[in-house]
């Protein structure tokens, strides 16, 4: 995420994923993937790449006026 960009706009963005990755199956997953996968500042960056996996989620949500649904309700 650019930090050239809107700081209030990234700082709830970033408020939002660790919230996520706490509460959501998907973002748990993927937030411990990258987690693991990083030699430094683990928790940042790993909550920095849940935000932008997020912002892609939800731009999609809106983009196809649909309300979010989770991994396992999708495929049921």
């Amino acid at each position: 995420m650019a930090t050239a960009a809107n700081r209030y706009l990234r700082y709830y963005l970033i408020q939002g994923a660790d919230h996520l990755h706490k509460r959501v199956p998907e973002f748990q997953r993927f937030y411990a993937r990258k987690y693991t996968e990083v030699p430094k500042h683990k928790h940042k960056r790993a909550l920095v790449l849940t935000a932008r996996k997020s912002l892609g989620v939800i731009v999609g949500l809106l983009h196809r006026n649909e309300p979010y649904r989770s991994e396992e309700e999708r495929h049921t």
